[in-house]
């Protein structure tokens, strides 16, 4: 497809022109995820630098600042995207927390705090059903940084994440790779790929220093927001209920966060049995 054509089909795009219209839905939420410092601020930035046709402007703090906010950005009238609060551990306390941001429990432009007592997890789920957010067609997008390897205890927990996310909000992650000339873009690629990544894309991000516009890197940015759009049109063509999915993506949250619970709790009292258990030995010896 022209470049031109590309960008102005994704410009033009409306859920109203979906096979059975928009069905409740008023815009696309490209929701992005993953390590903090993997590249999704210069990924916002980059974004509307191609669409807009004009000046680079930094309008997410990219470098050494670090997300502590649900911050959204409009791309174009129906399409937005958020740069969710990253991730410093993949453990359960942080995902849950994660999953409730991807799913629009956490309200935009706030502050994220990591909560750890199940109790206050669940009292956030129920203070954002004070004013539920039925018409966001959410799409995750997680970003990963060709620079950065997957360690090895890393690996099921990202497949792990994959599925959940497909499970959360109906569709699979998109994989956007970063810095795709700064390491082994093939042997990372191939790594997503044995997690069960369905579409991968690889870009190079525009900086304040490297703003040269090239048009095979403009194309890498608009193929990602095409590659959103296609799984959007995909899952408008089947009947959609907006209220039913929030409700079934609480009903995801809630059963998580309570095993996530239970594991820790019964981790706690395993150790304090070991414990227990090392202490009557010293005592009989």
């Amino acid at each position: 497809m022209d470049h031109n054509q590309l960008r102005d089909d994704i410009q033009n795009f409306r859920l109203d022109n979906c096979p059975l219209g928009n069905q409740g839905y008023n815009r696309v939420l490209l929701q992005l995820f993953g390590y903090v410092g993997q590249g999704r601020s210069a990924l916002i930035n980059s974004l509307k630098y191609v669409l807009s046709k004009g000046k680079y402007i930094m309008h997410a703090e990219s470098g050494c600042a670090i997300t502590l906010e649900r911050k959204a950005y409009e791309l174009t009238p129906t399409i937005t995207v958020v740069d969710n609060r990253g991730l410093a551990h993949m453990n359960n306390f942080e995902m849950r927390t994660v999953y409730a941001q991807l799913g629009n429990f956490m309200p935009l432009n706030e502050k994220v705090e990591w909560r750890y007592g199940y109790e206050d997890f669940v009292y956030k789920l129920e203070d954002a059903d004070l004013d539920p957010n039925y018409t966001d067609f959410i799409v995750p997008v997680f970003v990963h940084t060709v620079q950065c390897v997957l360690i090895e205890n890393e690996k099921g927990k990202t497949r792990d994440i994959f599925r959940n996310c497909r499970n959360l909000t109906g569709v699979f992650p998109i994989v956007v790779l970063t810095s795709k000339t700064h390491g082994n873009y093939f042997e990372v690629e191939k790594k997503f790929r044995c997690l069960g990544a369905e579409r991968i894309v690889a870009v190079e991000n525009y900086f304040e220093d490297d703003q040269l516009q090239t048009l095979g890197r403009n194309t890498d940015f608009l193929m990602l927001l095409k590659s959103a759009l296609d799984d959007v049109t995909f899952r408008m063509e089947y009947p959609r209920n907006p209220r039913e999915e929030r409700i079934e993506r609480k009903k995801f949250l809630l059963k998580y966060a309570h095993d996530t619970d239970v594991a820790k709790r019964e981790e706690k009292l395993k150790e304090k049995e070991q414990q227990t258990a090392k202490n009557n030995i010293c005592n009989i010896q």
